[in-house]
């Protein structure tokens, strides 16, 4: 069956590995990304079914709009994939300018929150969907010089755990550490060493029929994509 499934942060790396991945397998995707122009270039790319808007999910009252708009034309999605996220720069962490540390937690965070607000009441409603906050292997553990990133992708793993027991059965909230995969974000993290690790496009063979297979059974479990 065809699902729609709606995912944050479409513009690049996991984001866009996924959209293609999924509208390739028939399903319609629905996303967003901060720029404007990369959103442009993916609706003359993939088209209608398909909708992608210039969100930025840490704007509460952009997020709103866009639910609002989105559950009137398409309903509920079957799964919701909250991928938007940033890293810091590395540094110590008290070297990190206090506006990019609020930067970094309004969207690895606030993001993922303003998103669950808008549209889970629908979906609790119907007690249907799965929602997938991706975390990372920083939200399990630590390293030097990435504790404002480590912080947040904790923090989705707490929120995401806690949210799995406050919704109705049929549902689930399952927080996805994707593995490492080279992106721009593991780029700054790895330098030229990121290219030793798996392309997002050949990450996205197994995560697709991965995400496609979350069911209600898996609320609250911490997952990672098989390698």
């Amino acid at each position: 069956m065809t699902k729609l499934i709606l995912i944050t942060g479409v513009s690049q790396g996991l984001g866009l590995a996924m959209t293609e991945g999924f509208a390739q397998a028939g399903h319609t995707v629905i996303g967003c990304a901060r720029s404007p122009k990369a959103i442009e270039k993916l609706q003359q790319r993939f088209g209608s079914p398909h909708d992608f808007a210039a969100i930025d999910v840490a704007h509460d009252f952009q997020v709103e709009a866009w639910a609002k708009r989105l559950l009137a034309t398409y309903g509920t999605p079957d799964l919701l994939i909250n991928n938007a996220a940033i890293i810091n720069t590395l540094a110590p962490l008290w070297e990190v300018p206090s506006a990019d540390f609020s930067t970094l937690i309004d969207i690895n965070i606030k993001g993922v929150a303003n998103v669950i607000r808008h549209f889970l009441p629908a979906m609790v409603a119907k007690q249907h969907g799965i929602i997938v906050n991706l975390s990372s292997g920083w939200g399990r553990s630590t390293s030097p010089n990435v504790a404002s990133y480590c912080a947040s992708k904790w923090a989705v793993e707490g929120l995401t755990r806690a949210l799995a027991q406050e919704l109705p059965s049929g549902m689930a909230a399952i927080p996805l550490s994707p593995g490492i995969v080279h992106t721009e974000m593991l780029e700054t993290c790895y330098g030229g060493d990121a290219a030793s690790f798996i392309a997002p496009h050949d990450w996205a063979v197994s995560a697709i029929p991965f995400l496609l297979n979350l069911k209600p059974e898996q609320n609250g479990q911490p997952l990672t994509v098989p390698s």
